[in-house]
């Protein structure tokens, strides 16, 4: 796998965890979201800071990747949780931005 295809993936990542906490802030039952909002947050933030760690060539890249994938997943399974449309779509982002990390990072190992 690219460089470049996993930072297209993790800021695609950014975008649809924005668009569930954002979604979630406005849905009635808000306070049942609080822990999807949390991750939706951490997701985020990881995701654009593994992005902008793997576009400098940072030598620690790899280490956030994996950490990377473990948030996506935890937000990919808290998402799955809720109907809400905004839920389901970060669900199947956050899966997707997983998978990539993982083998990603697998493919680091192995060099």
């Amino acid at each position: 796998m690219e460089r470049q295809e996993l930072i297209n993936e993790l800021n695609l990542c950014v975008s649809y965890c924005d668009a569930c906490y954002d979604g979630c802030s406005q849905e009635q039952d808000r306070h049942m979201l609080e822990r999807c909002m949390m991750l939706d947050k951490e997701c985020r933030e990881i995701c654009r800071l593994t992005a902008s760690l793997l576009e400098a060539g940072s030598e620690n890249a790899d280490k956030f990747v994996k950490l990377c994938a473990d948030i996506c997943k935890l937000c990919a399974e808290e998402c799955h949780k809720h109907a809400h449309d905004h839920c389901q779509e970060c669900a199947a982002q956050c899966d997707k931005c997983y998978e990539m990390c993982v083998a990603y990072f697998d493919q680091m190992l192995a060099l």
